[in-house]
């Protein structure tokens, strides 16, 4: 229960992190450059105001300085990231699946601030977790497993450019974003390519009712499709 609840905190911080990171890099600014500031006023936040959760709460979802309504994006992915960090230490204890699985966890709740918002999964963070997958799959695994994750991603990928080609044709208009195919890579890296299908399949499942509801209420059935793939990957990895 107490390391539970260190990796609880630990999450906090990080979701609060990785809001910072899906939010920034969607609108190509710097992560590191200016502070945390208000997007309204531009007033910096003190350290008081950046506590995860607790200085949403306190400040009422407002800015201290102007009083703007702040997103509510921000408080959820922290709990949704300290969670996620939970889940995997209860499932894994002290482990290589462990590392794996905070892996996903935080692409995965990066995935969702910026393609929820933004529609978008910049290139750098797909590529940053694809290559830091292979490395820590280097110190973890033997170089066999190493290699059949790469060629098991580059087939993904590949049959995820093809999906995309038969619904473009099918559809007459964009029917996936080239940001999901890239992230099909990373999916490779975790899963082998039959679970890389079943991800797709899984993934599709999830999507398909929400899909429904804005094709309903917007005439447009276009939904995020990262943030799907990536939890239909978490809930395999973890009951595979």
């Amino acid at each position: 229960m107490y390391y539970i609840l260190i990796f609880f905190v630990a999450g906090l911080f990080f979701g609060s992190f990785f809001g910072v990171v899906g939010s920034r890099l969607s609108e190509g600014k710097s992560i590191i450059y200016p502070r945390s500031h208000c997007e309204s006023c531009g007033h910096v936040l003190e350290w008081y105001e950046l506590i995860p959760v607790f200085s949403y709460v306190f400040q009422k979802g407002k800015c201290t300085s102007c009083g703007v309504k702040l997103s509510i994006m921000y408080p959820l992915i922290e709990i949704i990231t300290s969670l996620l960090f939970s889940v995997s230490f209860y499932c894994f204890g002290f482990s290589r699946e462990l590392i794996i699985a905070l892996v996903i966890s935080s692409y995965l709740c990066i995935v969702i601030v910026s393609d929820v918002n933004y529609y978008v999964i910049p290139d750098e963070v797909t590529a940053f977790f694809c290559v830091i997958t292979v490395i820590l799959k280097l110190f973890l695994f033997d170089f066999k497993t190493v290699l059949f994750s790469i060629l098991s991603g580059t087939l993904l990928f590949c049959l995820m450019y093809c999906i995309m080609l038969i619904g473009n044709r099918l559809f007459k208009k964009e029917t996936l974003g080239g940001a999901d195919i890239k992230l099909m890579a990373f999916v490779g890296l975790i899963l082998s390519p039959s679970l890389g299908i079943f991800n797709i399949f899984v993934a599709s499942v999830m999507a398909l009712p929400i899909s429904i509801y804005f094709l309903i209420k917007k005439k447009d059935g276009m939904i995020p499709f990262g943030p799907f793939l990536l939890a239909s990957l978490f809930l395999i990895y973890f009951f595979n």
